[in-house]
């Protein structure tokens, strides 16, 4: 049997017909970059998240770098962060010109630690990015807390989260803006790349569409400087067509994971992904931790297993950063994680033989490896 990480394919062949008529709906209007299909898109994403305002952009780092820049990040300033994400997260903050500083994440679900972030704040601390992995958001009210004494901003990298919630607000809607990708493969993923932030601040949301439009209010006429980051038309129609099925898909991704959470509960040396009391979990990632992974991933393949790693080197320790000059063991719990952790398959259209099949595997791999 063939488990694939993901199967765009069959999304796809699902809802066929809605997409060939969103892309044909593009084709028929010319309205390739940004326009209506993008404004209906923005309109509905800013509903769906509880915001008052969407800006679409050309992808999810975009949608970081541009929050930060319209909330005054620059050159000599200083963004928390955590070292267990994408690189995207801390590009963003160095597109900037500014300077990534680390938090650990905590041991239980892998998010930012708040009881780490207020010793990290110094003078030029200007923002907060709590990432929330995997699915599932960070622990927002502490952050808030701390960030609201301070006067700094929380933006929330969300890329991961699309329909997940903290306590009763949807993922994105909690800080002053969050960033979310729309990556294929993502919960919500586009045809091609595409991102969005979402936010209350009227000021903020005009700022970042000048920002993605060249710095201009109208046509020709530059306040700012800015740059092309605008969502095509294309990409804004497929993902209106598919925001009716985010639910159900989350639904699915959750049913899934409980089935995985049930055939692995008793296996010895695994860490099974926990939810917080706080979340509503979306599963875009099962990560559980293994010991031997890399040598479990291997065996798996065998079995024609498509899992995946996220991430296997933590950002204090990738080469584009260090000049930061940090060294293994700053930030054990990330670390800890980059050597461990195992994204079994996750994807709305998964079947439940797929899943037994994939655990019974983890099970044999695990047993005669440990």
């Amino acid at each position: 049997m063939t488990v694939p990480f993901l199967d765009l394919k069959a999304q796809y062949l699902a809802i066929k017909g809605e997409i060939d008529s969103a892309i044909q709906s593009v084709i028929n209007s010319c309205s390739f970059s940004g326009g209506k299909f993008v404004e209906e898109f923005e309109k509905r994403f800013a509903e769906y998240c509880g915001s008052r305002y969407c800006i679409g952009v050309s992808n999810g780092t975009e949608a970081l770098w541009l929050a930060l820049l319209a909330r005054g990040v620059g050159r000599d300033d200083e963004v928390i962060t955590v070292p267990n994400t994408f690189i995207a997260t801390a590009e963003a903050i160095s597109y900037c010109g500014a300077k990534p500083v680390f938090v650990d994440v905590d041991d239980r679900f892998y998010t930012l630690n708040p009881e780490l972030v207020r010793k990290a704040i110094t003078k030029a601390t200007k923002a907060i990015i709590p990432v929330h992995l995997y699915g599932q958001t960070a622990d927002m009210d502490p952050i808030r807390k701390i960030a609201d004494e301070y006067g700094i901003a929380v933006i929330e990298d969300a890329c991961q989260a699309h329909g997940a919630l903290y306590k009763k607000h949807r993922a994105g809607s909690i800080g002053d803006a969050g960033a979310f990708s729309f990556y294929p493969g993502k919960n919500l993923g586009a045809y091609g790349e595409a991102g969005a932030v979402v936010t209350d601040d009227e000021k903020l949301a005009e700022k970042i569409r000048m920002l993605r439009d060249h710095g201009q209010r109208s046509k020709y006429y530059h306040d700012i400087v800015g740059m092309n980051g605008r969502m095509d038309g294309i990409q804004g129609a497929v993902l209106k067509a598919k925001l009716d099925h985010l639910k159900a898909w989350n639904d699915a991704r959750v049913r899934h994971a409980e089935l995985y959470s049930d055939l692995l509960q008793d296996v010895e040396g695994i860490t099974l992904p926990r939810q917080a009391d706080y979340a509503g979990h979306v599963y875009h990632i099962y990560a559980v931790l293994v010991p031997k992974r890399d040598r479990v991933l291997e065996e798996l393949k065998k079995n024609d297993i498509h899992c995946g790693i996220h991430y296997p080197v933590p950002i204090h320790l990738q080469k584009a950063f260090s000049y930061m000059g940090l060294a293994s063991g700053a930030y054990p719990v990330s670390e800890r994680c980059a050597q461990q952790e195992l994204s079994l398959p996750m994807y709305p259209e998964l079947a439940e033989e797929q899943i037994r099949y994939v655990t019974d595997s983890l099970k044999h791999a695990l047993k005669s490896l440990l």
